[in-house]
């Protein structure tokens, strides 16, 4: 049996709302199940002595001083596995250089050893609250989307969809035919982003990429008279090849660098990564790519964290966009009710699933919708989520379409319109072609989305 040490590390008495008032905590909020044999409050005493001053055994060397900066459990509701701990402020670790705060620190207390506790049979962290000094403390994002709005020659407030793709297929293909698929959707959409393996591979290295890349935006850009975006993936495991990577980019775009934004693969390059691009290029749009998370945010896991703790972390280190799933409207796991992981990254004050949080301004990250989307499937989606400002990067959805990838950038942008109009996506169809043959390209999607599209929509669908 672990010691016993729920006198010290937890206080059932504690009021949360006081604590939140206080403004001297972190609270964080976790399913959490013990091990059989083992009791749930000193279970949970033990996860938060772990998570700071404690061990599980008693020390000589603890004094009282150190006894301030316990994490306390301050609820549980065993029946629910539902347990809550505050943290304070000062013990998390802090910059040498700005004294600003870490998110690896808050990371390595909050879900660190007590992930792998022998009297712990899973814990999840599910939701986490920042005082207003601790968000005065996180970097937040450089750039958002009104940037991307500004750009674009669109209003900086409510300024709309961003029609996207990713170059596909996501590897095997060499500089030239590379840059002409981003030519050919650049003609009918706005956004471009590498997929998350794609980056400096022998069959397509980056310095050659990188330029021809460029030239079929300078071109898309002249033949449509709109302003292109790219999102080109800097990920790497050492920060000196990142930032070498990130400069060679902007060099290649020269007068449009400002157009580019850095995907960097957050989930598995760490905060680190996403910190060091953050800072060292604050004036690009930083794309928080999360693939990998799902080894811990799936809801079959039960230890890690949720998605909606991984994204809203993603805002306090400073992403400007990240991806959030399709809500399930898409290929990847996900629920209509995900779209509370949009609402936590993107308002400025939000009730999740424990905490009310207040964000004090911090510029919001954007919610970025991929996987398995079409023009079919968004005018769902934009209506379970309320509203079209987002970036989608819809890949098979652009490429797979019947006449073209500039066509199936056409019909993702008239699926908007047709959502903002509130029109019958059948009715929509027969008036804008490019829609209408989105039913051709997604026969299986129109068939489950709309029945009987064939009859209804008759010739429209073909050319």
């Amino acid at each position: 049996m672990a010691l016993d040490q729920s006198s010290r590390y937890a206080d059932l008495s504690l009021k949360e709302d006081e604590l939140i008032a206080a403004g001297k905590h972190i609270l964080c909020a976790y399913k959490m199940k013990p091990q059989p044999g083992h009791g749930y409050l000193e279970s949970a005493a033990h996860f938060a002595a772990e998570s700071s001053t404690g061990t599980n055994v008693e020390v000589s060397t603890t004094d009282d001083y150190t006894k301030n900066f316990d994490a306390i459990v301050y609820h549980i509701d065993e029946a629910n596995e539902e347990m809550r701990i505050a943290y304070p402020i000062d013990l998390f670790d802090r910059n040498v250089i700005d004294g600003r705060m870490m998110l690896v620190s808050f990371l390595t207390l909050t879900i660190g050893n007590n992930q792998g506790m022998g009297d712990i049979e899973h814990a999840q962290m599910y939701d986490f609250f920042m005082p207003p000094r601790a968000i005065q403390l996180f970097d937040g994002p450089a750039k958002d989307i009104s940037d991307m709005w500004r750009m674009l020659g669109r209003p900086v407030v409510d300024g709309g969809y961003i029609a996207g793709t990713i170059i596909k297929p996501k590897l095997g293909l060499r500089p030239e035919p590379f840059a002409a698929a981003a030519y050919q959707f650049w003609l009918g959409g706005d956004f471009i982003k590498n997929d998350e393996p794609q980056g400096n591979q022998v069959f397509c290295p980056a310095k050659k990429v990188y330029p021809l890349v460029y030239d079929s935006m300078k071109r898309a850009m002249d033949e449509t008279g709109q302003a292109k975006l790219f999102s080109a993936n800097i990920t790497a495991d050492d920060h000196f090849e990142m930032c070498a990577r990130a400069d060679f980019i902007l060099e290649a775009f020269g007068p449009d660098a400002d157009k580019v934004a850095f995907l960097v693969d957050g989930y598995v390059g760490g905060p680190g990564m996403v910190t060091t691009a953050r800072r060292q290029y604050p004036g690009q749009y930083l794309h928080y790519h999360r693939a990998g998370h799902g080894a811990v945010t799936s809801p079959n896991s039960k230890r890690g964290y949720t998605a909606y703790v991984l994204a809203k972390m993603s805002r306090l280190q400073g992403a400007s966009g990240i991806h959030v799933g399709t809500m399930g409207y898409g290929k990847m796991e996900g629920s209509k009710d995900d779209r509370n992981i949009a609402y936590i990254i993107e308002r400025d004050s939000y009730t999740g699933p424990a905490y009310h949080q207040e964000w004090y301004g911090m510029k919001p990250t954007t919610p970025i919708i991929s996987g398995g989307m079409n023009a079919l499937r968004l005018p769902g989606f934009f209506e379970n989520l309320g509203h079209g400002n987002v970036i989608n990067t819809a890949g098979g959805g652009a490429y797979g379409h019947i006449d073209s990838p500039a066509a199936g950038a056409l019909s993702l942008r008239q699926a908007y319109e047709c959502w903002k109009a509130g029109a019958d996506p059948i009715e929509w169809a027969k008036e804008h072609q490019e829609f209408a043959r989105a039913f051709e390209s997604f026969p299986h999607d129109a068939d489950a989305l709309y029945p009987g599209w064939r009859d209804k929509l008759g010739a429209a669908a073909h050319k």
